[in-house]
């Protein structure tokens, strides 16, 4: 029987991508472990198309399913143009229920600058809460699409903002009950705002055009599953040092509390940015004049040199491949 969450990769590669046979020409990049988009060739453009769910998070489920499709469209360098939105709703749903849900949708893609453009919405009995699966398209010339296949020896990680903080804002809507002894009004009402920084279209914009060796939004299985993932495409290895991970107080307080690892931890809002060393300082003075934090957190190495996170005991523990994200343990 499979685990809750995203598919172990090794099980995606045999049951899922392994029997994808047909091949076009017309697709530059397709389905692959660690990808965030397809690319197709439109002649002296490509179209850049992703798709992904949501399904753990409820309060805030407009807003976050706009968010993180255009998220991976923003990895790739490229701006997001348009977005279609498939909601699944359960017996229940309330006209209100659905026009919040748009709300948070229309608000989101009015900050992302993306068009909501189509979809699909339904009351139906196979789900017992919201699901909604958006698609979102963009557009960039020939050949400006980012990839980790451009990752080489000696790049520098980069990363946005604070790991975890899409699933602290989740856990912190969804379990503010259970939470109300552990922090203050104050810090569940900072933990749920976290929610507000869960787009990277602004830093994936800004560093595509300076130029990097590949982006990934960090989503389910966090900041090492994501490394992981981008490496694994690259074929290289890479040494992440735990110590220079920025991470939110109420973030740290939030996992103790559960027992979760929020480096496993959906991070939605937080961008890994792989940067040649020539580019690694104009990269992070361009984010951070947009107000972004960021910070480096790791090397690129070789694929013979192995793959693991530095502990601030300046331990080694080698980073295994993404499983069921950290939130299914709370949520």
């Amino acid at each position: 029987m499979l685990k809750i969450g995203k598919l172990d990769s090794d099980v995606l590669q045999k049951i899922v991508l392994d029997k994808i046979r047909y091949k076009r020409r017309e697709v530059k990049t397709g389905a692959g472990i660690g990808e965030d988009c397809a690319v197709l060739d439109y002649g002296r453009y490509e179209c850049v198309i992703s798709t992904d769910p949501i399904t753990a998070a409820i309060k805030d489920i407009g807003r976050l399913a706009v968010y993180i499709s255009c998220n991976d469209i923003a990895s790739n360098g490229i701006e997001p143009l348009g977005i279609t939105l498939t909601m699944m709703l359960p017996p229940g749903t309330t006209e209100e229920d659905v026009s919040t849900i748009m709300d948070q949708a229309a608000a989101a893609a009015e900050n992302a600058r993306v068009q909501i453009i189509g979809g699909h919405t339904e009351v139906t009995e196979a789900v017992n809460q919201p699901v909604i699966v958006s698609t979102a398209f963009g557009r960039g010339l020939a050949g400006e699409s980012q990839s980790a296949h451009d990752m080489r020896p000696g790049d520098c990680i980069l990363m946005t903002k604070t790991a975890g903080l899409e699933g602290t804002g989740i856990i912190a809507g969804d379990k503010e009950d259970q939470l109300s002894g552990l922090l203050s009004p104050e810090e569940i009402a900072e933990a749920k705002k976290l929610l507000d920084q869960v787009s990277v279209v602004r830093e994936g914009v800004i560093a595509g055009e300076i130029g990097t060796a590949g982006m990934h939004d960090v989503t389910e299985g966090g900041i090492l599953g994501a490394v992981w993932e981008m490496c694994r495409i690259a074929e290289l290895g890479a040494e992440v040092w735990e110590e220079e991970i920025p991470v939110h107080p109420t973030t740290r307080k939030i996992a103790e509390h559960f027992g979760i690892n929020y480096l496993r931890l959906i991070s939605s809002g937080c961008m890994l940015i792989m940067a040649p060393e020539e580019k690694k300082s104009r990269i992070m003075e361009a984010v951070a004049a947009a107000g972004i934090q960021i910070s480096c957190i790791g090397r690129i190495g070789l694929k013979k040199d192995g793959l693991y996170l530095v502990g601030r005991d300046g331990k080694k523990q080698e980073i295994d491949p993404p499983a069921a994200d950290e939130l299914y343990k709370v949520v």
